[in-house]
């Protein structure tokens, strides 16, 4: 099986640029999810659990968020914001034009699945939460930004593997192919004739003031309601599993037992969504084989989720 590859033009500050994504199963399938990746990432991260889900019948569709793999960069490091993932996104979402999506984010895709779940009349149905919460750790933004901040360089796909398979060890136990698949589309050729990251450089910026104290996006979290899974991986620097349990306390879906929580043993921040036990969560709490029930909307307007520094 192989993805579609496809896009749609979104208008941002800066005009309107082109938003890359993959589709993978039929366009006409009943349920349609959405999986949205880290913020150094892109969207053929998802491809093995996309095509999981597609042979049990659903459209999955999985785009490069601005600046990352095929889409466009954006004219200005400063233009990389939480407005402007989800203002695409909702253009993406608006192209695939269904009611509900359901949505699978990792670290920053998570983040992005939070903000637009809790809009009012969301069209998201079901959110999981892969190694991302309400509240994130500062330590853990200091190390992302800090790998951002340099300028990757590879003489060969084998040297970009192998960088691969050491940064990202807390992804977990990848085979031989799933660390060449991810090297292969985590790098490009620069100018210069070595392969780079595969993602513009300013989306570092956002990086540059170290982050002194842990972002908390209570505000988000608790007007979610749709069900939620939860995942952590057990040695994640990003998601406490003190944080965790209080998600599991607090907030509308909370009070509506709608927020599964699991630990991935073996994995860090954040788990690669690639082997079959893993996919397995996913697809159990997506596709349950009783129908699922969207979960009904609060009465009266929500105040506008404000953005996050993540």
């Amino acid at each position: 099986m192989q993805p579609r590859l496809r896009d749609v033009p979104v208008l941002g500050r800066d005009g309107f640029l082109r938003l890359a994504y993959a589709e993978w199963g039929p366009s006409d399938a009943a349920q349609t999810i959405v999986c949205v990746h880290g913020v150094s990432r892109n969207g053929r991260d998802f491809d093995v659990l996309a095509a999981a889900l597609a042979e049990r019948g659903a459209r999955v569709v999985c785009p490069d968020l601005p600046g990352r793999g095929r889409s466009d960069w954006l004219a200005s490091p400063t233009l990389y914001t939480d407005r402007a993932y989800t203002r695409a996104l909702a253009t993406l979402i608006a192209r695939l034009d269904v009611e509900q999506v359901d949505w699978v984010g990792t670290s920053l895709g998570g983040h992005i699945g939070m903000l637009m779940t809790a809009e009012q009349g969301s069209p998201i149905r079901r959110l999981v939460l892969n190694d991302f919460g309400a509240r994130v750790s500062a330590a853990s933004l200091r190390r992302i930004g800090g790998y951002l901040r340099q300028d990757w360089r590879f003489d060969s796909i084998d040297e970009a593997e192998a960088h691969l398979r050491d940064i990202h060890a807390p992804f977990g136990e990848l085979t031989d192919a799933q660390w060449r698949h991810l090297a292969g589309h985590s790098t490009v050729e620069g100018d210069d004739g070595r392969l780079r990251f595969h993602f513009d450089p300013g989306i570092a910026m956002r990086f540059a003031i170290p982050i002194m104290f842990d972002v908390v996006l209570w505000h988000l979290w608790e007007a979610v309601e749709c069900p939620v899974l939860v995942l952590r991986g057990e040695s994640s620097d990003l998601l406490s599993a003190a944080t965790v349990e209080e998600m599991q306390r607090r907030g509308l879906a909370a009070r509506a037992g709608n927020v599964r929580a699991i630990e991935v043993s073996g994995c860090g921040h954040a788990p690669a969504l690639m082997d079959e036990a893993q996919i397995a969560l996913v697809r159990e709490f997506l596709m349950p084989r009783e129908p699922a029930v969207p979960a009904a909307r609060a009465a009266g307007r929500r105040r506008r989720p404000t953005e996050a520094a993540t």
